[in-house]
């Protein structure tokens, strides 16, 4: 009986012991997720690679370090492996991301150049003396004077003329006074009508009219050979000219040429026979349209620009030769993928746009782009139709990544980051020796030997305001640091000791250890 007693008591006290036991590991874990929820981990919005486990201040730059937000929406994990953001519904709406679908559509994409009116070259003529005389009378007697074809220019005198004139009529009379025709006298007849034609330059009209009338004239009008304007008048009257002299110079301008200066980059852009809207400080509201006629096979090596001829109309004679346009050469694109251009976060030498991979979840995405025709840019490489894009709140996004996963590259510092491993990995003589500058001096100790001229090459890893100057005061140095390249200083120390290097605002500091 006994034995059966105490039999029950040993059970029981197992039972209680292990219903205890049970307790105490479910307690336990609850304080291990009590106390890894009350972690909290701080940092320095300038210098994100300063982390502290309670608040303070910032070593580097002395602001208040602040509490580094918590990822409700995916995993550590998870945010790692896509280098990814992750916002609560709550910060979406205070940081005002707004997002908007990738799509395809025809945009029309249009280089921009100045350019200069000038004068159509088949629409000119130039009126020169076809043998020596005076000018007796002047019909087109100032510059800008429009004259159509057929018009009198001038009169001429010339006694060369006049010889010719009675040769005319002698050689016509002789023929009517003959009782029959003479082959001779005819071929005759001819070459002299050839001859005021082709050597004096009068018309079929006035070589009939002097045969027919008899009467020698003194001096003969000559007519404009096209219809147009006067762009210069080089006689007066009473002027005696020569063989060969400029009297005037002529130009249609109801159709001009404009010459643009195309820039080298946008030359892929331009082709024969593109549409051109023109525009001009003169007629601000109106536009002129033309086409693209030729591309000049070669750049100016002064200017890097290609000269690009368009033509078009000018009816009402508005655009002027000499006078300044702008144009834009418009293509059209079919079926272009285009994002809005506000969604496109320039980092200089790479493009990045943050995607919308899940709820609430960003993901950075290096974009290669095209032409850009209004709020829309075109996207060659690195997105594809359908993805949402970050419209609005881009750049507070970048920033919170780099909050985030510091130390990791993310969308705005991936580039640099491997700029910076690729630095690093460079080796150096001796003497000479490499320091990285991203929040503090990498390293911040360096030895040399008194007498020997040492040389520091400074690579500047960010573009911080308090990290752009590095000053050297025992040896009188001061130098301005570019972000992102390498800057280097040398120094030959002439006695044992610490000589102390620090930023322009003296918050970053190193040492040279000189030894004997």
């Amino acid at each position: 009986m006994n034995i059966k007693i105490i039999f029950s008591i040993i059970t029981i006290l197992s039972i209680v012991s292990i219903l205890f036991t049970g307790c105490t590991d479910k307690k336990g874990d609850g304080t291990e997720q009590t106390s890894e929820q009350a972690k909290e981990i701080y940092t320095c919005p300038m210098h994100p690679s300063v982390i502290s486990d309670r608040p303070g201040a910032c070593p580097v730059c002395h602001m208040d370090l602040v509490k580094k937000s918590t990822q409700t929406e995916a995993s550590d994990a998870e945010l790692s492996h896509l280098k990814a953001v992750s916002l609560s519904p709550t910060q979406r709406i205070i940081a005002n991301v707004s997002t908007s679908t990738v799509e395809r559509r025809d945009i029309s994409k249009g280089v921009v150049a100045v350019g200069v009116v000038d004068v159509a070259e088949p629409l000119q003529a130039q009126v020169a003396a076809r043998f020596r005389g005076r000018i007796e009378k002047l019909y087109a007697n100032f510059t800008g004077k429009v004259v159509r074809k057929g018009e009198p220019l001038f009169e001429l005198y010339s006694p060369d003329l006049v010889s010719a004139q009675q040769e005319l009529i002698l050689a016509s009379n002789t023929i009517k006074n003959m009782k029959s025709s003479d082959a001779n006298q005819q071929n005759l007849l001819n070459a002299i009508r050839d001859r005021l034609r082709i050597h004096f330059g009068l018309t079929e009209n006035q070589i009939t009219e002097i045969e027919t009338s008899q009467k020698i004239k003194s001096s003969i009008a000559f007519h404009s050979p096209i219809s147009g304007t006067v762009l210069a008048k080089n006689i007066q009257e009473g002027e005696y000219v020569d063989e060969g002299t400029v009297l005037y110079q002529l130009a249609d301008l109801s159709n001009v040429w404009i010459y643009l200066d195309v820039y080298e980059k946008d030359i892929k852009d331009i082709q024969l026979n593109q549409s051109v809207k023109i525009t001009s400080d003169a007629y601000p509201n109106e536009i002129f349209s033309g086409k693209v006629t030729f591309i000049d096979p070669s750049i100016n090596p002064e200017t890097r620009t290609i000269r690009v001829r368009t033509e078009l109309k000018n009816p009402n004679g508005k655009l002027k030769p000499q006078m300044f346009v702008k144009a834009s050469v418009i293509e059209v694109t079919k079926n272009a993928l285009t994002i809005p251009s506000s969604a496109v976060i320039y980092t200089g030498k790479r493009n990045v746009v943050w995607i919308e991979i899940q709820t609430n979840v960003f993901e950075p995405r290096d974009v290669v782009l095209g032409a850009t025709a209004g709020p829309l840019v075109e996207v060659l490489q690195g997105l594809s139709e359908g993805e949402s894009v970050v419209t609005t709140g881009g750049y507070l996004i970048d920033s919170e990544s780099q909050l985030k996963q510091t130390g990791a590259p993310t969308g705005h510092e991936g580039h640099q980051t491997e700029t910076s491993k690729e630095k690093q990995a460079q080796t150096l003589d001796e003497n000479e020796f490499k320091i990285t500058v991203k929040y503090k001096y990498i390293p911040d100790v360096i030895h040399a030997k008194k007498g020997e001229k040492i040389k520091i090459a400074f690579y500047r890893d960010e573009d911080s305001k308090c990290t752009e100057e590095v000053v050297f005061p025992d040896f009188g140095i001061k130098k301005f640091l570019p972000p992102y390249k390498t800057t280097i200083i040398e120094i030959t120390p002439k006695q044992a000791g610490e000589y102390r290097f620090h930023c322009g605002m003296d918050m970053l500091e190193g040492k040279v250890i000189v030894h004997e």
